[in-house]
């Protein structure tokens, strides 16, 4: 079995995940990829994103006195299939102090696919100065699924408070569960020219355009200004695995850009290739 990964474990890196679950790949695929030395080692690192699902956790500290944590908490999603294992949440999206009172963070969580979320466990490990900790909820989008599900909870985690439980499992609210069009993956190439000045540190954004006016939301290319600086160099070759709405099977047309702003923004871009990754891997 070959398990490539290609991708950091690192809570300033990438999804700020420091543990990952690995899929198999062919050994057709790995032989293939080592003999062709002009294909980016990352190719295997986004064969398996492309058979992951990611999930945008949100949390919600309650506005409560001595409400906020400075322990490590961890989370498991249990889903029809399977469950994600204990991820723990590090590196919040939004703010540098995670779990504060009043606050809510958003982190990252790739998995295989375990199917419809039925369930999660949250808790923390009861260290460090203030642990006790007030949950008031926790919001799940998985976008390959198509649904948001909102788990409230509003109790602590502390156990000088309330029945003492420092974990807890819950379930979502039905009558709060938001379903939409399952977005998929799709794997976009972008080749930057050979030109001087051809290469740029922006945010680079994409949007897709199917026929009857369907439409992506705007995404950026790069999750953090790291990737900004590390991609789109001059005569480069950049894949990504970008979860968004379904357009259908014809491409219309494409908007890309960058936001500007930093040194070095000019971008002289050479051509985009895409591809939809349907569910079997094609």
């Amino acid at each position: 079995y070959y398990f490539p990964c290609q991708r950091w474990l690192a809570v300033e890196e990438d999804d700020g995940q420091i543990a990952r679950e690995l899929v198999p790949v062919d050994e057709a695929f790995v032989k293939k990829d080592s003999e062709n030395d002009g294909q980016s080692p990352a190719t295997l690192g986004l064969e398996q994103k492309a058979k992951s699902t990611t999930y945008t956790v949100k949390v919600k500290t309650g506005d409560k006195k001595n409400a906020g944590t400075d322990a490590n908490v961890f989370i498991t999603l249990y889903g029809s299939k399977d469950d994600t294992g204990i991820v723990s949440l590090k590196a919040s999206k939004i703010n540098k102090n995670k779990f504060e009172r009043g606050k809510v963070d958003e982190f990252t969580v790739e998995s295989v696919d375990i199917g419809d979320l039925k369930k999660i466990k949250i808790g923390h490990d009861n260290k460090g100065n203030s642990t006790g900790w007030f949950l008031e909820w926790v919001e799940i989008d998985a976008p390959s699924l198509g649904k948001c599900l909102k788990f409230p909870c509003g109790r602590w985690l502390d156990k000088s408070e309330d029945d003492g439980a420092i974990e807890r499992i819950i379930f979502p609210a039905e009558l709060q569960t938001v379903e939409y069009t399952p977005f998929v993956p799709y794997e976009i190439t972008v080749y930057t020219s050979d030109i001087f000045g051809a290469g740029t540190d922006a945010d680079v954004f994409i949007v897709l355009y199917g026929s009857d006016g369907i439409c992506t939301q705007q995404k950026s290319l790069c999750l953090n200004k790291r990737e900004q600086r590390m991609y789109f160099e001059r005569n480069s070759v950049n894949q990504f695995i970008v979860e968004l709405e379904d357009v259908g099977d014809i491409l219309e047309k494409i908007r890309i850009g960058h936001k500007g702003g930093g040194l070095n923004s000019g971008w002289h871009l050479d051509r985009v290739t895409i591809r939809r990754l349907l569910p079997n891997g094609k």
